[in-house]
């Protein structure tokens, strides 16, 4: 029987064992890839479908709401990580073993195009599951997966670019937490602050995005989805940016650039570069 230890892995063991994961995940062929890529996909959709229930109650209040609803969201993380799932902003991290020379820059840009397609098709098809329940139906609900969707199209470039920085800065320090420990309840603990803080703080989520905002674009021309959200705002609401090209370009794309750097670079190169530079 082997020995259980209580002490975490420091953050020496949990370098090399990130990089040990990261080859692992390079090596998978595309089919697994793919379906673990959707699967993760579908249920990061999961932790945006549960946050959107919750936010969408106007007795909670803006701190409370964001509080709660980034709570919630890390359904989605806990998924992925304990479930067993290929996610893009975590394989982010897989930078490390590329820096290492563990894994070429092929096998690397191989990972992360596939597991962004998968992601994005088990996000859409949780968009058509939804839809098609009725859930949406609950009152105010709609309303505020349009006002939530609206709202991220409408973000500057570099808003949304450094919104992207500081969301993935977040998820890969989660992603990296969970390699300190031994169980399973090690690892929902070591996801749940920096998740919360991430989503509380309105932080940019390329995987979550691609369920919320096509949530919104399929609601965005209904009449009667569009006066509660008015009424809930007080104002007027502007969705002709609410569309494919908003969407993609003018939020996907700098929220995934943004991704890429905060975890890549900010996390991945940085404990390369303390933990592993030295033992090339």
């Amino acid at each position: 029987m082997s020995h259980f230890d209580f002490d975490a892995y420091t953050p020496a063991e949990m370098a090399v064992r990130v990089e040990t994961a990261g080859c692992g995940k390079a090596a998978l062929d595309c089919t697994s890839m793919f379906v673990l890529a959707a699967l993760a996909g579908a249920f990061i959709a999961l932790g945006a479908i549960f946050y959107t229930f919750v936010v969408h109650d106007p007795a909670l209040g803006i701190v409370t709401g964001r509080l709660l609803g980034g709570l919630v969201f890390c359904l989605g993380l806990i998924l992925v990580v304990v479930g067993g799932a290929e996610l893009f902003t975590g394989n982010n991290l897989i930078v490390m073993a590329y820096a290492h020379h563990k894994i070429t820059i092929s096998q690397l840009l191989r990972n992360w195009g596939i597991v962004y397609i998968g992601n994005f098709a088990g996000a859409l098809f949780m968009v058509a599951l939804v839809y098609f329940s009725g859930h949406w139906a609950i009152d105010g609900l709609a309303a505020k997966v349009v006002m939530i969707a609206n709202h991220k199209v409408n973000l500057s470039f570099s808003e949304a670019l450094v919104r992207g920085i500081l969301c993935n800065i977040l998820v890969c320090l989660a992603i990296w937490l969970c390699y300190a420990g031994h169980s399973v309840t090690d690892k929902i603990l070591a996801i749940l602050f920096p998740i919360t803080a991430f989503v509380a703080l309105g932080f940019e989520h390329s995987v979550a995005n691609m369920y919320f905002i096509p949530a919104g674009l399929l609601l965005a021309d209904d009449a009667n989805v569009l006066m509660p959200a008015m009424q809930s705002a007080g104002q007027a609401i502007d969705v002709s940016g609410l569309n494919v090209y908003g969407f993609l370009v003018n939020n996907l794309l700098p929220v995934t650039i943004g991704n890429m750097i905060g975890g890549g670079l900010f996390v991945g190169v940085v404990y390369w570069f303390i933990y592993l530079r030295r033992t090339e």
